[in-house]
């Protein structure tokens, strides 16, 4: 075996379905997640569920199929603004989530969490959401670990047009 593998036989991990999310999507002030809460459009925005004061959206840019992220309708950035109103109902649809992703994708298992302030993570400063990522038995592998890579093998719009017939046969 050549020193240099694998690099000298795997370069190029090609995704071109990705394109759509990058295009227009890195505009500078831009908040998806205020604009989700706003729209009238859920497909577009991928929005699975509306709550009274919060909704469920899918993750255009997921950590594994079906990360969906439960996110209040008013934009705060500390869980202490956050009303016993709006806790209970992101709880609630972290549970409604794993309800839908077990069905969807046959999630076995599951990650929950915040990330609270650029320096734990977060990708959206100033608008706080619950990430809910559905996780498989021997989901990490080497392409992971060694290359600094995911793989995402379902699109987005399939999946988020079997998490909304899902949900309407679980109402």
């Amino acid at each position: 075996m050549e020193e240099n593998f694998p690099k000298g036989h795997v370069e190029s991990l090609w995704a071109p379905w990705r394109v759509e999310y990058f295009r227009a999507e890195h505009r500078t002030g831009w908040d998806f997640l205020t604009e989700a809460a706003r729209t009238d459009d859920d497909a577009a925005h991928l929005v699975v569920t509306r709550r009274k004061s919060s909704f469920l959206i899918m993750n255009k840019y997921p950590y594994s199929a079906g990360h969906l992220m439960a996110v209040p309708y008013r934009k705060t950035d500390r869980m202490a603004d956050l009303t016993g109103d709006e806790v209970l109902e992101l709880w609630d649809l972290s549970i409604h989530a794993q309800r839908l992703l077990e069905k969807a994708v046959l999630a076995q298992g599951f990650n929950l969490g915040w990330n609270l302030g650029r320096a734990a993570g977060a990708g959206v400063e100033g608008h706080i959401h619950i990430h809910i990522v559905p996780r498989w038995a021997g989901d990490s592998n080497f392409i992971a670990t060694i290359g600094g890579t995911r793989v995402i093998p379902e699109a987005l719009q399939p999946l988020y047009d079997r998490l909304v017939a899902i949900q309407q046969e679980l109402s």
